[in-house]
């Protein structure tokens, strides 16, 4: 497999949920419906990409695979790398809870820094404090898929009722409205970018990854340290696991490093 492309995220969320057949919920914050006429989308290739950084990277130590793909994909609002500043962008996926959320947003409070979590409904319904802390808290909720499927593999309709039953669900019971979306496992094509894009999302990729996901092979701390702040590049988009141990604690000293190495953390660029 060339490791340019190479997937680095496979972790398999396990969504113990069964999904409504209804196929007419309204984005409260588009003129989208599930049942519209797809057949603009439908004309796109459908041809099932996994993205992951790679390790080959340009003199400003972004991977080359990011800028490539920003200029291939952008037209569909999607996201690999954020704009060219001193400025990362800390997401965070959770497709189920292994007991950290809460001491990553312990730190993210006390360093004051905002970050985005991606969600799926399973998370959502079982964890309903952790999300409303986060939107309390003044961090970004996004769409993660209310099943976590790979989205090519769905009809157009059906990838559709993925995000949309999602989005009215944090609507309906959190007042939220969510923007940004994370293709799960990282799998897309040309046409479920539109689709994403239709519903009036930014797709969000990432520009850094890495082993962090398997809960039963965490990495080395001092290690990982290294890795994550090695790998600091203008207008990054961080992907961390928050099942993850050896993120919640060595993300203290993350934040901190970066910082004396002069970047600031933002998600408003997304």
């Amino acid at each position: 497999m060339n490791k340019k492309f190479l997937c680095l995220l496979v972790l398999p969320f396990l969504c113990a949920c069964t999904t409504s057949t209804d196929t007419t919920s309204v984005l409260p914050n588009t003129a989208v419906t599930a049942n519209e006429n797809y057949s603009y989308a439908d004309s796109l290739s459908n041809k099932k990409l996994g993205w992951g950084q790679g390790y080959n990277c340009n003199e400003k130590n972004q991977p080359i695979s990011c800028v490539e793909y920003n200029a291939k994909y952008g037209k569909y609002s999607a996201k690999f790398l954020s704009e060219n500043s001193k400025s990362i962008a800390l997401t965070f996926d959770e497709g189920y809870e292994n007991g950290y959320t809460a001491q990553i947003l312990d730190v993210l409070k006390d360093k004051k820094v905002k970050a985005v979590f991606f969600v799926t409904y399973d998370y959502v319904s079982r964890n309903p404090e952790l999300v409303q802390r986060m939107i309390d808290e003044g961090h970004v909720v996004g769409n993660h898929t209310w099943s976590h499927p790979s989205m090519p593999d769905k009809s157009s309709a059906d990838a559709v009722q993925e995000i949309s039953k999602l989005h009215n669900y944090i609507k309906e019971n959190f007042n939220y409205s969510m923007t940004l979306f994370r293709a799960p496992r990282g799998e897309f094509s040309e046409r479920t970018l539109e689709l994403t894009k239709s519903l009036g999302y930014t797709s969000v990729f990432w520009s850094f990854a890495y082993y962090d996901y398997n809960v039963n092979d965490q990495p080395d701390n001092a290690k990982a340290l290294k890795r994550i702040t090695s790998s600091a590049h203008e207008g990054a988009i961080y992907l961390l696991h928050a099942v993850s141990k050896t993120n919640t604690e060595v993300l203290p000293d993350v934040i901190d490093t970066l910082r004396q190495n002069g970047y600031t953390f933002s998600v408003s660029q997304l």
